[in-house]
């Protein structure tokens, strides 16, 4: 018995530790939000050039690692091949990565970012532009750097060199193997945990709430936490059958049925809504946000509340979500080249999530001026108020909220399998009853803090787990440095080696 404790003492502290957590915030929600709240302010106001810093060096070293010459190297051993093809790979890393975001910030975001411009008169087209460049900056190839920066250091360490699949792997080249699998290894094993579950449950209380206000939109079904409550139930039961069936049969056919879910949902938009105006949106908002992408998106002296209501909580947000995207991402990456790797995660889902925004942003920019402000007073419902003004808005609406439902599976089955993985040593096919207990527990983790605060506090906690966490992804973008450099001392090693022997 003690021999099992000490083997699997991540699982348990970290289970105990949530527990604990759980219970603190049950019976003392008011001072938990207060508390909370209170961190969360003093991190956006006196960490805000972090933040921003952060994010611009994630980019800058993949755009590095990309097209250096560790490039070629293969994320596995040299002979092998990717596990899976080019469009599951896609399908699957998209799923993780955004999923319930898309549906809930797609109109609502563009729309606000449109009426409240920063600088701007709001309602003219100089805020449009502003709205797509801002949209595309917060879900583009910034946010999916975050998620590939991690990804990439635990594929290659996994794959590559052998090591566990673990967060704890990475500092191998840093501390020696020892101490990695030592205390500070667990320690750094331990708190990837929390901000996995601090990560997951904000992507479910959003995908609990907006299918609520969807469901009392159509059907006017109650929008209240009853509901809340028996969505986040049946919601779980199904990405625990889920995750149980493993990664091949369960959460890949679901991604597949996402992807399949958000084409059909966006070509029937894209159909029946003004495409013209979609387009030059698209292309104006890209002109301007590749045009400032490394120099106005990413001033570390920037300041003001809109920043820190957006892009900076963005950040945040991005950070709070890569331990379970990242190391998922990795799970599923075996075989592929750095820079194929990179590239993939880079500017594929990013195109996505581009042509998402300019499609459902622009139905939102052609709604009269009362619908769209009507709109943005609650984010969960601003998707079904706007395309209730267009002539096939039910359908619409109905696709949407099948593929909330998808979305909000996948982004909880991913997350469970990578909780279950990091709970036992980096196994990557985790016991079926260790999903099962993590499937529960962040359930009950999301059902406790929307009662404590709703969609505020939910955000609240991420984010606030998300700035440690930085640091963890700071120092395995150093060590990575590292490896990468040893490994090619040993290449150039073994290659004027080989020179020699043919002289000889």
């Amino acid at each position: 018995m003690i021999k099992k404790l000490k083997k699997e003492k991540v699982f348990y502290v970290s289970i105990i530790s949530l527990l604990f957590l759980l219970l603190l915030a049950f019976f003392n929600i008011d001072v938990f939000a207060k508390s909370t709240k209170n961190i969360l302010n003093f991190l956006l106001d006196r960490f805000s050039w972090f933040y921003i810093l952060v994010m611009l060096s994630f980019f800058i070293f993949c755009m590095w690692a990309a097209f250096s010459k560790y490039g070629k190297l293969k994320l596995g051993k040299d002979n092998e091949d990717p596990e899976y093809s080019l469009i599951s790979w896609f399908t699957m890393l998209f799923s993780a990565g955004m999923g319930i975001g898309l549906i809930f910030w797609g109109v609502a975001e563009p729309l606000n970012h449109y009426i409240h411009p920063f600088n701007l008169q709001g309602f003219t087209e100089e805020a449009k532009t502003f709205a797509m460049t801002k949209s595309f900056l917060h879900w583009g190839i910034s946010a999916w750097s975050c998620y590939a920066i991690l990804a990439l250091a635990l594929t290659y360490f996994q794959f590559r060199k052998g090591k566990p699949a673990l967060m704890s792997s990475l500092l191998i080249p840093l501390i020696g193997e020892k101490k990695a699998s030592g205390w500070i290894g667990n320690t750094i094993d331990i708190f990837t945990i929390f901000a996995t579950v601090a990560g997951v449950i904000t992507s479910l209380g959003l995908g609990a709430l907006q299918i609520n206000a969807g469901l009392n939109y159509l059907f006017n079904i109650p929008e209240n936490i009853k509901v809340q409550l028996i969505i986040i139930i049946l919601v779980t039961i199904c990405f625990i059958a889920s995750a149980s069936s493993g990664l091949n049969k369960g959460i890949q056919t679901l991604s597949n049925l996402n992807m399949l879910l958000a084409a059909i949902l966006l070509i029937f938009v894209i159909l029946t809504g003004p495409s013209l105006e979609m387009n030059k949106n698209l292309f104006k908002g890209l002109g301007v946000y590749a045009k400032e992408l490394l120099i106005d998106n990413n001033n570390i002296f920037v300041t003001g509340d809109w920043y820190k209501k957006w892009t900076i909580f963005y950040w945040g947000w991005w950070i709070a979500w890569a331990p379970p995207v990242g190391i998922f991402i990795a799970r599923i990456s075996k075989g592929r080249t750095i820079k194929e790797f990179l590239l993939g995660v880079l500017f594929v889902p990013s195109i996505i999530c581009f042509i998402w925004f300019a499609v459902f942003g622009t139905m939102g920019f052609n709604v009269s001026h009362a619908v769209a402000l009507t709109a943005i007073k609650r984010a969960e419902t601003a998707f079904f108020v706007v395309m209730n003004e267009y002539h096939f808005g039910y359908i619409i609406s109905l696709i949407a909220i099948m593929l909330l439902g998808t979305f909000f599976v996948t982004s909880a089955d991913s997350a469970t399998f990578v909780l279950g993985m990091l709970s036992s040593n980096g196994d990557l096919n985790p016991k079926t009853s260790k999903k099962f207990i993590w499937g529960v527990l962040q359930a009950s983790l999301t059902i406790v803090f929307l009662i404590a605060g709703g969609l505020d506090m939910i955000q609240t906690v991420s984010i606030i787990a998300a700035f440690p966490f930085a640091f963890i992804m700071i120092i395995a973008m150093i060590s990575l440095r590292k490896s990468l450099k040893n490994e090619s001392l040993e290449i150039s090693s073994l290659s004027n080696n080989k020179k020699i022997e043919k002289v000889i």
